[in-house]
């Protein structure tokens, strides 16, 4: 069967429609009839037969009645001529019409053959194209100047126009914004092209995503675009829902870490004249009971503070504001001073800190300082809390490769252990080790988290192993930027020098040993005077826990007994030993060490010279007052106090007037400039201390009115200390950058305020 050509459409040489016409249009007839066959044989061969038949017969008559013989020849040759030439049509007949047979089967089998391949074709092609309209997907196919040359089904009812009709349309023309890639971008013949594409449908719009081959023939130069696009409205709509959800989570977290920042800061304000006010009260003539009252206001306090600070941490870290601010820093500094404050709570509990530094730690790296130390407090802290005997041992050496140079900082305590489900899910927020409504220990379990986070922002490492039942140990690694080098020659400082430390805490004398021996020196470890006795020979230096000393020296004389004769005698103290210090000069000791022990003024001591056995000791003293700072505290300072906040006035007041200060309170920042400027040249304020956030006028707004009179008036700048709840680096930077001279943090501690403030002066 033939499809009738008369319903054929124009070959485009793209596709197989434009060869087959649609199959609704398509017509079959049959095929013509065979050539047929010649009639030769009945109608035309019959005069021919009664020609030679004749001629036979008159050629028989003529020999019958006597005729020359070759007139008789001639008739019969001229008849059997006739009936070959007869015969030899006949043959040349039936061997024409086989052929012609022969022909006709095998046109016929090649016609219907030809009609079966269109057919199979054809269904093909239907079945293809019912394929691609059953995915659901848009099929279109455009030529070079972006006119449609063929769309599927499924495009024609989603822009809802007949199928033939848009054949010669462009995608603009249908409301559709989808440009044809210029030929500039056929490098290879063709390109590969994506987009996101909005389809306006009645049923609102509609996404897809648009997927075109552009291709350009090599001989002929002519180009086609052919596109299959997928609906993903659902996908679209989900990826707006989320967004629209991160941004409403975006926005109540930043509320939240607002409404955090600002309570805590609030709340730090009163906490500030709670903890004030107690340590004023613990100076004055109280009963053993109120004291204890006291001391008990003031540990509460602190613990409130902690769960404060905490919170503003977290805060910080959630509004996304706890970027690093790297500068240069000291690592032993920043270790001694935290060991130091943190002492205090270690030896209340009766337990020992030592902190030990190798030598070749750098003395100077750039890194964060603020968060370094609030890691270190928190890890310690830590440490100190869940450790109830034996002690929190603090180690700082330099790991070095050929590819990185880091610090590493170790805290190990002799505590309860971590079960090894716990090592991890404890740096998570809000989780304790035991986190049952029973458990021992209190806090948000925010610190560990915290810390985690302050770390990783400064490109280190953070980590815990522990065994249960036998203390835990972490450590975290910051990278050694820009290190300067530690003086050369400290790890050979105590060559031949011998000590012995005779301590029952373990920690602490193992802190102590690990400095000798870094620096070159030799030392052994006793707990009594019998287990020290047998190091005698050859001591330089026995270093004696006070703890284990009595009152009239008896254990130094009985160590002078058993070979300690010739060697220097330092006693180990707390803080709460400094009462004794007369009894340990009379009882021999020629100085003493604070504990926990600065592996700095460890070296000092055992490098002086030795003191007579016997003579007055001399102590190495922390933060003794100079003689400037003795006279100044004598003479007394005039100080103007820029404060709101009546208690945090009233504390800072009775602080200063108590170390014999003179002190003008105002209220805001416009006061403040108003005094600082109006004051005669013999009024004028030695010292001004500024809160940062007033009425009428800010603290900074003040210190840069001050600072512009005293440029226009060329007389000398007043010192002026910020005072601010807020203690991040940041901030500090800030205030010192408007001109202020120096920043104390609240809550305010009645010592480190007059040390502040007569410091400024010293200093200037």
């Amino acid at each position: 069967m033939i499809a009738e050509s008369g319903n054929q459409q124009a070959d485009t040489g793209d596709d197989v429609d434009a060869v087959l016409p649609p199959a609704s249009t398509r017509r079959f007839v049959a095929a013509p009839p065979l050539v047929p066959e010649p009639e030769f044989s009945r109608r035309e061969s019959l005069p021919f037969l009664t020609f030679v038949a004749i001629v036979t017969v008159v050629a028989g008559l003529a020999h019958l009645t006597g005729a020359p013989i070759f007139i008789s020849v001639a008739l019969l040759a001229t008849g059997l001529a006739g009936l070959a030439m007869h015969l030899r049509a006949r043959r040349s007949e039936h061997r024409t019409s086989a052929l012609l047979d022969e022909t006709t089967a095998r046109s016929r089998a090649e016609i219907e053959t030809l009609a079966d391949r269109m057919w199979e074709m054809q269904e093909s092609d239907e079945r293809f194209r019912g394929l691609i309209d059953a995915l659901g997907d848009l099929v279109i196919h455009r030529n070079r100047d972006g006119h449609i040359v063929y769309a599927n089904k499924v495009f024609a009812d989603l822009v809802e126009t007949d199928q033939r009709e848009l054949a010669g349309k462009t995608l603009a023309d249908l409301g559709i914004e989808v440009g044809i890639v210029p030929d500039a971008a056929f490098s290879d013949h063709e390109c590969l092209s994506s987009t996101d594409v909005a389809i306006n449908t009645p049923s609102g719009p509609r996404w897809f995503s648009w997927i075109e081959l552009s291709i350009r023939d090599k001989d002929s130069g002519s180009v086609s675009h052919r596109a299959i696009a997928r609906d993903i409205t659902a996908r679209k709509r989900a990826e707006s829902s989320l967004i629209t959800a991160r941004e409403r989570a975006e926005y109540a977290s930043q509320a939240k870490s607002r409404f955090l920042a600002t309570v805590s800061h609030e709340i730090r304000t009163p906490m500030n004249g709670i903890m004030g006010m107690a340590r004023l009260l613990a100076d004055t003539s109280l009963s053993p009971e109120q004291q204890t009252y006291v001391g008990a206001v003031s540990t509460s306090a602190s613990a409130l503070l902690a769960l404060i600070e905490d919170l503003l941490d977290y805060s910080k870290i959630e509004a996304g504001r706890f970027d690093p601010e790297p500068q240069p820093m000291s690592v032993r500094e920043i270790a001694d001073n935290i060991i130091e404050l943190l002492a205090a709570r270690a030896f209340a509990k009766g337990i020992g800190l030592g902190c030990h530094v190798e030598p070749d730690v750098p003395q100077l790296i750039t890194a964060d300082p603020g968060k370094v130390r609030q890691v270190l407090l928190n890890l310690i802290g830590n440490a100190i809390k869940f450790t109830d005997s034996g002690g929190v041992l603090v180690s700082i050496a330099r790991a070095r490769t050929e590819t990185s140079d880091r610090i590493c900082f170790t805290i190990a305590d002799t505590g309860p252990g971590l079960r090894d489900a716990d090592l991890e899910r404890i740096f998570e927020e809000f989780e304790q080790a035991d986190g049952t409504s029973t458990r021992t220990h209190g806090g948000a379990g925010l610190g560990l988290a915290i810390s985690r986070r302050l770390v990783a922002a400064m490109g280190g490492t953070i980590s815990v192993s522990s065994l249960l039942g036998q203390g835990s140990e972490f450590v975290f690694e910051i990278p050694a930027i820009a290190a300067t080098e530690a003086p050369q020659g400290r790890q050979n400082a105590l060559s031949g020098r011998r000590a012995v430390i005779l301590s029952k805490n373990a920690v602490e004398a193992d802190a102590i040993a690990r400095t000798i021996r870094a620096n070159g020196g030799a030392v052994d470890i006793a707990t009594t005077a019998a287990q020290a006795a047998p190091f005698a020979a050859g001591c330089d230096a026995i270093l004696v826990d006070a703890a284990m000393e009595e009152g009239d020296g008896r254990l130094l004389k009985r160590l002078r007994q058993s070979g300690f004769s010739d060697c220097e005698a330092i006693t180990l103290i707390a803080p709460t030993d400094r009462g004794m210090l007369g009894e340990f000069r009379a009882s021999g000791y020629a100085t003493f060490l604070a504990r926990p022990v600065r592996g700095g003024t460890l070296l000092r001591v055992l490098l002086s010279s030795h003191a007579p056995s016997h003579g007055p000791p001399q102590p190495e003293k922390r933060g003794a007052p100079s003689l400037r700072a003795v006279g100044i505290r004598q003479r007394g300072l005039s100080v103007l106090i820029a404060e709101d906040n009546d208690i945090n006035a009233m504390l800072a007041r009775a602080t200063l007037l108590k170390a014999g200060h003179r002190v003008k309170v105002v209220g805001n920042g416009k006061a403040a400039v108003e005094a600082v400027t109006g004051a005669a040249h013999k009024d004028r304020f030695d010292v001004v201390l500024m809160d940062l956030h007033m009425p009428v006028m800010d603290g900074l707004d003040a210190i840069a009115a001050i600072r512009r009179h005293e440029e226009e008036s060329s007389v000398r700048p007043v010192p002026i200390m910020v005072l601010s709840a807020d203690s991040q680096e940041k901030t500090r930077h800030a205030v010192l950058a408007h001109g202020a001279s120096g920043f104390v943090t609240k809550p305010l501690d009645p010592e480190a305020l007059v040390n502040a403030v007569e410091g400024q002066v010293v200093a200037a």
